[in-house]
């Protein structure tokens, strides 16, 4: 099984993003499971999302405690104890971030982390979503996400978004599709070199969905 929690603010997305990945996933034929956790219920406060993934029925029923992927839409909420909280570092977090992950030194709590960024808040901007002060990102992240996992394809995601996003679905899908292509990541391996390692995520990412 597959924990993916979602870390944002009110009027990000979240919510909506766990559940557009829920259904990308479930038409490729898994088994899907994604509700929120609200604390204050007000624009811009913090909000939870979870979404589970499997190839068998679930069953559980509790938060996600120990996920296995985390999923920044507000990059202040790296400070926030409780985004990492129960995160074991084997799977990746994925921020949205201006910064490039070699850049990202001067954050301890990403520190031996596979880090991925995407400037979700450029790509929002730029296909109108939501606001210059307040940008809808949560269909960026999305395309950014199944880039560096390979847990749906870009194609499920889009057509996802296209069913399931009342307001401007095609510029919802355009941002997904170019955070795909925009997204930067990194693993935690001694001396790694970007580039190269993206390469190879690319290449261990195709033959995944090949086999």
């Amino acid at each position: 099984m597959i924990e993916i929690r979602f870390h944002g603010r009110g009027g990000q997305g979240a919510v909506v993003g766990s559940e557009i990945l829920a259904a990308a996933a479930f038409s490729e034929g898994r088994f899907v499971q994604a509700f929120p956790f609200f604390g204050i219920e007000r624009r811009g406060a913090p909000v939870t999302a979870y979404l589970r993934i499997d190839d068998r029925h679930i069953r559980l029923k509790s938060q996600i405690r120990h996920p296995n992927h985390l999923i920044i839409l507000d990059p202040t909420l790296v400070k926030n104890p409780h985004t990492f909280e129960g995160y074991e570092g084997k799977g990746w977090v994925l921020m949205n971030h201006a910064r490039r992950p070699h850049d990202m030194d001067s954050v301890p709590e990403l520190s031996g982390l596979n880090v991925a960024t995407v400037d979700a808040n450029d790509i929002a901007v730029r296909n109108g979503l939501g606001s210059p002060s307040s940008p809808i990102v949560n269909t960026a992240i999305l395309g950014a996400f199944v880039r560096i996992t390979n847990l749906a394809s870009i194609d499920s995601i889009v057509a996802a978004i296209e069913r399931g996003v009342p307001v401007d679905p095609k510029a919802n899908a355009q941002a997904a599709r170019e955070a795909y292509e925009e997204v930067r990541f990194l693993s935690n391996e001694p001396n790694p070199d970007e580039e190269e390692t993206q390469e190879r995520l690319r290449r261990e990412a195709e033959k995944k969905g090949k086999g």
